[in-house]
């Protein structure tokens, strides 16, 4: 590929101009561990793609991540490793190490995010889009911990939603239905 060349064919993944007036092409990876996902949403991987994209648009980070598409148990497992939770939780974020421009990876769960989306009365493809971006956000240093971080992580999701043009999921609803779990 010649450098400066976008590998996704188009601005859907890509962040917006830098100050130097190029655009930071945004590649997302996507791996499918659980099959499953395919009878949930059919288009995942393309959603996952367009999610991550629509998060990280307007921040001026470009480079690589990693959605998995996994279990309840991977996300179980990875969250007892890496968070000492003996649990699944929906999505699980690493930031990356900035070598080579990795900005990390981003891990769901199945089961979980199914059954936050039917008690929530969320479409199943909604939902998935919200931690999606939810996760890239993280990737970037967002975070939820104090209520002013909340905010302002809330209202990127907000506008990440927007511009896939899905419900704001937090519109009506609080972070409990909203589905972010710590």
């Amino acid at each position: 590929m010649e450098p400066g060349s976008s590998p996704t064919g188009g601005d859907a993944g890509q962040a917006p101009a830098s100050a130097a007036g190029r655009k930071k092409a945004l590649e997302v990876e996507v791996v499918l561990q659980d099959t499953g996902w395919r009878r949930l949403l059919p288009r995942a991987e393309a959603l996952a793609r367009r999610a991550a994209g629509a998060a990280l648009r307007g921040t001026g980070a470009g480079g690589t991540l990693t959605v998995l598409l996994a279990d309840d148990r991977e996300l179980r497992r990875l969250n007892g490793e890496h968070r000492g939770k003996d649990k699944p939780t929906n999505v699980l974020s690493f930031p990356g190490d900035g070598v080579a421009g990795h900005l990390g990876d981003i891990a769901l769960a199945l089961g979980t995010v199914r059954r936050e989306a039917e008690a929530s009365g969320r479409r199943p493809a909604a939902h998935f889009a919200h931690l999606v971006a939810h996760g890239a956000l993280h990737l970037l240093g967002h975070d939820h911990l104090a209520a002013g971080e909340a905010r302002r992580m809330e209202r990127a999701e907000a506008r990440a939603m927007r511009r896939l043009r899905l419900p704001n999921p937090w519109k009506e609803a609080g972070a409990a239905s909203a589905g972010i779990v710590a």
